[in-house]
C-alpha cells in the first residue's frame, strides 16, 4: 500500500481578530464585574452600583479602542 502525503491548508494566520475579541471580552467582563461587586459590597445604593458598571464598561471600551488604534495600522481618526 502506498501512503499519500496529505496537505492541509489552514488560515490560522488570519484569525488574530478572533483571539483579540475573545480575550478582550473576557478581560472586560472580569474587570467590570469586579468593579461592580466591589462597589456593591461597600453598601452603595443600587443607582451608584449601576452607574459604576456603566462607567466601567465605557472606560474599558474606550481603553480597548485606543489601544487598538495606537498599536495597529488601522486608521482611527
Amino acid at each position: 500500500m502506498r501512503s499519500r502525503i496529505h496537505r492541509e491548508f489552514h488560515r490560522s494566520d488570519r484569525i488574530g481578530w478572533l483571539r483579540a475579541v475573545v480575550l478582550g471580552a473576557n478581560d472586560g467582563t472580569i474587570s467590570v464585574a469586579s468593579l461592580v461587586v466591589g462597589v456593591a459590597a461597600s453598601g452603595a445604593p443600587q443607582d451608584s452600583v449601576l452607574l459604576t458598571g456603566v462607567a466601567g464598561l465605557v472606560a474599558g471600551a474606550m481603553s480597548m479602542a485606543a489601544g487598538l488604534c495606537f498599536t495597529t495600522a488601522i486608521p482611527c481618526l
